[in-house]
């Protein structure tokens, strides 16, 4: 028995992070000297819908496939589709069979938190937002949450092991729990030991709805910190929070006459993209937790759609191996693969991995930047 219930790198490498029956299929396509050369496409909707989804989870799926004897073609990571392939792998089947339960898995996770994470973008497209989900899901995952919201465009995260594999530092100041720990009446007492305790470089945002209203704590981190405060936040529980917009409003009204208005109005606490919209322009940042964290996997499927050359698919699936494009109105168009694409259209599934070699490197700054972009041509906004 392990220490944590937490499939490894291994696990999942070798293939044992898997569906049992695939082992199964192994199990007979061996007995009986089978080992197709096929095609199939990872797929979530047949045909483009308009309801585009951000395509991410590409860099582990790459790991994932690499080292084995396969070409896969893919769409870019940050990529926004509706419809069609947005991966296909060509190879022995025996290859790849085992790996479909993880490749998915990569896959349809990801993407699912990248597209609430693209949602909340769109929702407030001028204001700074943070991914603060990271304690809604198994830590085993979190750098996965936040590479996804950080693809989707938003500005930071709170995970700092995350931060690590990422690269990138994560950013907070302090929990409802820290005010506690000094008791109630002293918060202007823990506002001073967080101003002494941490870096100088360490924003000094006040969280200002522990015990009392919010606009007297507010007041009260502002008598204590002074010049030095730069940002507070309001994190009000929904029970008691009544007209959340009114409560901000009523805060920056009482800042700004006793001349505070460079102090900055931070909010968070179960919001999602209705609520992006009605405080957007009241709020000066945003901390988004379950709506990106739990946000729904994508329902991906791989499909053999070409077995030694010929087309073929179960029922209720396209046959045939398919190329995908963005026409230049931002349209997208899913066709065969070997018939004339659409005039001026992008194909979109480009070299990922050539006989098992991985031909791609990964930034993720440019996925950001190819959602954004994207957002923009297929006229994806608010």
């Amino acid at each position: 028995m392990t220490e944590f219930d937490i499939v490894g790198p291994e696990a999942i490498r070798d293939g044992v992070a898997t569906d049992a029956y695939f082992q199964r299929t192994e199990d007979t396509l061996r007995h009986a000297g089978k080992n197709p050369h096929v095609v199939a496409e990872v797929t979530a909707d047949q045909f483009p819908d308009g309801e585009f989804e951000v395509f991410a989870g590409v860099k582990d799926a790459a790991a994932l496939l690499e080292g084995h004897d396969v070409d896969v073609d893919a769409m870019f990571e940050g990529q926004l589709f509706d419809g069609g392939p947005v991966m296909r792998i060509e190879g022995n089947y025996l290859e790849f069979a085992r790996l479909e339960t993880s490749l998915l898995g990569f896959l349809s996770h990801a993407s699912g938190c990248a597209t609430a994470a693209l949602e909340a973008r769109i929702a407030a497209p001028e204001t700074p937002i943070f991914s603060f989900g990271a304690r809604h899901v198994h830590p085993s995952i979190a750098a996965m949450v936040e590479r996804s919201a950080l693809v989707a465009g938003l500005d930071g995260f709170s995970h700092v092991a995350a931060g690590e594999i990422l690269g990138k530092e994560a950013a907070g100041t302090m929990p409802h729990a820290l005010l506690i720990a000094f008791g109630r009446g002293n918060q202007a007492e823990a506002f001073r030991a967080f101003d002494e305790a941490v870096p100088e470089d360490v924003p000094r945002v006040a969280l200002c709805d522990t015990y009392g209203d919010e606009t007297e704590e507010v007041l009260r981190a502002v008598e204590t910190l002074g010049d030095d405060l730069d940002s507070v936040r309001l994190d009000t529980t929904s029970s008691r929070r009544g007209n959340f917009r009114h409560i901000v409003r009523e805060v920056r009204w009482e800042l700004d006459a006793r001349g505070h208005e460079d102090v900055g109005i931070f909010v968070s606490g179960g919001l999602g993209p209705a609520e992006l919209r009605e405080l957007r322009d009241v709020v000066d940042g945003f901390g988004v937790g379950g709506y990106i964290s739990n946000a729904n996997p994508v329902d991906f499927a791989l499909d053999i759609v070409e077995v030694a050359g010929e087309p073929a698919a179960k029922r209720g699936k396209l046959s045939g191996v398919k190329e995908v494009y963005r026409t230049p109105d931002g349209g997208h168009h899913v066709g065969l693969r070997g018939r004339p694409g659409p005039t001026d259209g992008d194909s979109l599934l480009k070299p990922l991995i050539r006989d098992g070699e991985l031909v791609r490197e990964f930034d993720l700054d440019a996925a950001t930047r190819r959602t954004s972009e994207d957002v923009e041509r297929v006229g994806l906004d608010d």
